[in-house]
């Protein structure tokens, strides 16, 4: 690799924690919330054409492959190495050089990479109503399942957008004759199969997790989304929010031959967990305390599964600590500023234009993670906020899977 001894030097000089630079991702569906702190003369940067930029992918090593025109980078992390964008490298290279360096021998060796990243995705409007492929039928064309998780930050959802509730699973009422009937329909007319679901208003500091085959339509609240490195989807409603879905979203990930085959795309789902009964029970996460000392409090904001998770660490103003954890991860500062480590210039970002530098995002490998981050908190008056996602290896986080969890606290 041509750019190994950089790698090496700018992994040492940063004693094992990188600083990201943005990655900015369009959409050709919905419309753009603009609550991702980017300059609203760059919502279009990559061409009218692929449509607005609604997402924010970060720590990802994980192409944009779904969409449609799309740039050879397109979804993946850069590293800073200097100033600015100047000399950066991919994320990608860097893990493919250091593998259990940075990532820790435990994912190396059973996946070979970094196998989660996380994202900001950000819609006015709702989403379509969509699952994500299970293992088996994303495997049949030659892809990963999409298990991912939500968790709705305070600071970037003040505004609630268009419609601020979530369409997830199905009514357990629902047979999957009805559901077969709205499929039936998709090049005719309105299926209307969202009135199949059950629609559950969204809260600020709390999320979901969601298991690959789960039929869904996310609202229109800026999610923090940690995911499996997938982008993968079939698209169940032909109508959202007045816009049509064409077939192509709904059979883009299913074989050539089964394309049309109802039975097939059906298949896609995962039926007993889309009718559970205990839905919100099940897949709800309310945030849980992972540990508290002076000045801080850090909480488990994604759990209970055995892909990812993640936590929200709040820094009271003029506090400063030092945060182990037992796994690598990827993070984002969503408020304050000061210090991370070695980076003394630690900001969350107010007004980014694509393709600049920022100062918010960071790497941390395994070893730096298990040795210490010292996090400084600069300012007098606000706290600072950091959101940090961990692949399946963190032993930390708690393993139960329903609202039963907080009669433990």
């Amino acid at each position: 690799m041509g750019n190994e001894k950089k790698i090496r030097e700018v992994f040492e000089r940063g004693e094992g924690v990188l600083r990201l630079i943005p990655t900015f991702v369009p959409r050709a569906w919905g419309k753009a919330g603009r609550r991702l702190r980017l300059h609203p003369d760059d919502y279009y940067a990559l061409g009218i054409n692929r449509g607005e930029i609604k997402e924010r992918w970060l720590s990802s090593i994980n192409f944009a492959y779904s969409n449609r025109g799309h740039e050879e980078d397109e979804g993946l992390s850069y590293v800073q190495t200097g100033t600015g964008t100047k000399g950066k490298i991919l994320l990608r290279d860097f893990v493919g050089l250091l593998g259990s360096e940075i990532i820790g021998e435990e994912l190396m060796e059973k996946y070979g990479t970094m196998p989660v990243f996380s994202k900001l995705y950000d819609y006015k409007t709702p989403l379509f109503f969509h699952v994500h492929l299970t293992f088996e039928t994303a495997a049949n064309v030659g892809r990963l399942a999409k298990p991912e998780s939500y968790y709705y930050p305070p600071q970037l959802n003040t505004y609630e957008g268009d419609f601020p509730y979530s369409f997830l699973g199905f009514d357990p009422s629902v047979t999957k004759e009805q559901v077969r009937e709205c499929l039936e329909k998709f090049e005719t007319d309105d299926n209307r199969i969202t009135e199949l679901s059950r629609a559950y208003r969204l809260k600020p500091g709390t999320g979901w997790f969601i298991p690959a085959g789960i039929i869904h339509a996310p609202g229109s609240f800026v999610t923090y989304e940690p995911q499996w490195n997938s982008d993968v989807r079939a698209t169940f409603d032909n109508v959202t929010a007045g816009e049509v879905n064409t077939f192509d979203k709904l059979a883009q990930f299913a074989p050539n031959d089964k394309k049309h085959d109802i039975d097939y795309l059906m298949t896609m789902l995962d039926w007993e967990k889309n009718v559970d009964p205990n839905f919100r029970e099940t897949y709800a996460r309310p945030p849980v305390t992972a540990k508290t000392g002076d000045g801080y409090v850090e909480k488990w904001i994604s759990y209970g599964n055995e892909y990812f998770s993640a936590k929200e660490l709040t820094i009271e103003s003029g506090k400063s600590v030092v945060i182990s954890d037992s796994a690598c991860y990827g993070c984002i500062l969503l408020q304050g500023h000061g210090e991370f480590g070695v980076y003394k210039d630690a900001e969350s970002a107010q007004l980014l234009r694509f393709g600049q530098a920022s100062a918010d995002e960071y790497f941390v490998s395994e070893a730096a993670a298990k040795k210490g981050i010292r996090i400084a908190n600069h300012s007098s008056v606000e706290p600072m906020v950091i959101l940090k996602h961990f692949g399946p290896n963190n032993p930390d986080a708690p393993i139960k899977s329903s609202l039963s969890i907080l009669g433990s606290q």
